[in-house]
């Protein structure tokens, strides 16, 4: 996470893509706290992730 996800809005994250990385908005169900570990789960669009924080 690079920008935090509030309750009811967009966050942000970095992706590894083809040796460097892209961001992507990012939308979850709960709140997530940036520098949080995410698995992303689907997709709301081409550029837009539905994710949840990662369990490590």
């Amino acid at each position: 996470m690079t920008v935090p996800i509030p309750t009811g809005g967009l966050g942000e994250i970095l992706v590894s893509v083809r040796g460097g990385s892209e961001a992507f908005a990012a939308l979850s169900d709960r709140p997530i706290r940036k520098n949080t570990p995410v698995l992303v789960v689907d997709m709301a669009s081409a550029r837009t992730a539905i994710v949840v924080a990662a369990n490590l």
